[in-house]
C-alpha cells in the first residue's frame, strides 16, 4: 500500500494566506509516501511545508508558478502509472476530452491535474481522472462564488486505487471515497473491500486522520 497526496493551486500569499488550520492538523508527518503537487505553489516556505509532510515531493508548473518545475511528471506504482500536470494546458478548462490525450501523451493510468479549483475523479476512457481541487479554496474567475477548499488522497493497493477526497465545507472536513481499478489480465485480482485500512480516516467523524 501506498498513500499518495494529491493537492495543489494553493495560491499562497498572493490569494490565500494559508492552508486551512484543519487542513493542516490532517497532514501530519510519517505518514504519505509522496506528494504530486499540481502547481500554483506560488511560495518557496508552502514547498518548504510539504516536504515536512512527506519527503518526496513532485510539483508541477502552474500558470502563477515562477519557477523550474516541470510542465509534466510522471511516476510508477506498479502497475499503476501516475501522470502530473497544472491542466492550464487543456482547452476548454478541464476538458476530459484534453486530458485524456494528455493521459494518453503520457501514457499514464491515472492522470492528475489543477486549474479548475474544483475536485474531480473521474473514470474516462479506460483512465483515472484525478482533480484535487483547491486545498486553500483559492479564488478563481472561472467558479462562481468561493471554491471549497479540498485535496485528495490515494490509497494506491496494486491495480486499485482508492481514493479519499477532503472537502472543507462549512467549516467541517467531510471526506468521500472513490475507487478506480486498473483492467490488467496479468495483474492478479485484488479483493474488493468495504474495511478501511487503519492508516486512512473513517469519513465521520473528521476531527482527525491518523
Amino acid at each position: 500500500m501506498v498513500l499518495v497526496l494529491a493537492i495543489g493551486d494553493l495560491h499562497i500569499p498572493h490569494r490565500v494566506h494559508d492552508l486551512p488550520n484543519k487542513f493542516k492538523k490532517l497532514l501530519v508527518p510519517g505518514k504519505i509516501q509522496q506528494i504530486l503537487c499540481t502547481g500554483n505553489v506560488c511560495d518557496r516556505e508552502t514547498y518548504e511545508y510539504l516536504r515536512t509532510v512527506a519527503p518526496d515531493v513532485l510539483v508541477v508548473r502552474g500558470d502563477y508558478d515562477e519557477s523550474s518545475f516541470p510542465l509534466s511528471v510522471s511516476v510508477t506504482h506498479s502497475p499503476i502509472r501516475i501522470g502530473v500536470v497544472h491542466g492550464h494546458q487543456c482547452v476548454p478548462i478541464g476538458d476530459l476530452d484534453s486530458l485524456s490525450a494528455i493521459a494518453r501523451q503520457l501514457d499514464v493510468d491515472v492522470l492528475v491535474s489543477g486549474h479548475t479549483h474544483t475536485f474531480q475523479a473521474v473514470e474516462y476512457d479506460g483512465r483515472f481522472f484525478v482533480n484535487p481541487g483547491s486545498a486553500t479554496g483559492a479564488w478563481t474567475g472561472a467558479v462562481h462564488g468561493d471554491p471549497v477548499p479540498s485535496f485528495a488522497l490515494m490509497d494506491i493497493q496494486g491495480p486499485v486505487v482508492v481514493t479519499y477526497v477532503y472537502q472543507l465545507i462549512e467549516g467541517e472536513v467531510r471526506v468521500e471515497k472513490i475507487e478506480y481499478r486498473k483492467d490488467i489480465e496479468t495483474v492478479k485480482e485484488v479483493p474488493k473491500s468495504n474495511v478501511l485500512p487503519q492508516s486512512i480516516p473513517i469519513p465521520a467523524p473528521a476531527q482527525s486522520v491518523w
